[in-house]
């Protein structure tokens, strides 16, 4: 991914269940790059949300990509249904299965991303060895399960160490911040190291509008890559 860029990826946790199709082309209209589904199985994080068939019924109303985030306790159970309802990446959280590289493997095997996921309290040394396998690294800023969260600004600090790693890695490697990112401290989530910002509940609650709300995202962001050139 080059440099100069910052993606925005919207959570759908925040939206109208009733109307995820709509829901889903408008958060495409409004300029995002790709779209987030919080899949979670009530064990690895207290609630439920999106199977495989709601999201194969959205597919067809946007073209960006898909991001399966599986906060489950079982990712390999379930990750080629995933990558089979239209998700282009799915991001294993490196504290759920019992080997990490065989979970990682299973997703580029089913034709998809692989990418990582650390929560908060999990060091990046987690991440250290499964590089090779991954397309992306996602750096939680708030403890999974719920939308609404504060940013934890105590997390900069392993972003950059992420990122570091990264760069020693010499892959092209996404990285990824999700959890209470909005165009307050998306300049800090970039100077940190992640380029690609997850945001829920400040895209939904924006005054403006979704439009309103990627664009003071991406803009806060790409400012603070100005100021680092």
């Amino acid at each position: 991914m080059a440099d100069q860029s910052v993606l925005v990826v919207p959570s759908v946790l925040p939206a109208d269940y009733s109307r995820l199709g709509e829901e889903v082309k408008a958060l495409e209209d409004a300029g995002v790059d790709r779209i987030q589904w919080d899949v979670m199985d009530g064990h690895f994080v207290p609630n439920l949300t999106f199977g495989p068939d709601i999201i194969g019924a959205c597919r067809d109303h946007a073209s960006v990509p898909f991001e399966a985030h599986l906060m489950v306790s079982d990712p390999d159970a379930m990750m080629s249904q995933y990558v089979d309802a239209g998700c282009e990446w799915v991001i294993v959280h490196a504290e759920a299965p019992i080997h990490l590289h065989r979970s990682l493997e299973l997703v580029n095997k089913a034709g998809g991303k692989a990418a990582v996921a650390l929560n908060p309290a999990t060091p990046a040394s987690a991440v250290a060895h499964v590089l090779d396998l991954v397309d992306m690294v996602l750096v939680m800023t708030v403890n999974p399960g719920f939308g609404g969260q504060d940013y934890l600004s105590s997390m900069e600090p392993k972003v950059t160490e992420v990122r570091d790693m990264i760069e020693r890695s010499g892959r092209d490697i996404d990285l990824e911040v999700d959890g209470g990112v909005g165009p307050k401290n998306a300049a800090a989530v970039v100077a940190a190291g992640a380029r690609v910002l997850v945001a829920g509940s400040a895209l939904y609650k924006h005054e403006g509008g979704l439009e309103a709300a990627v664009d003071a995202i991406r803009s806060a962001g790409e400012q603070a890559l100005a100021d680092d050139a």
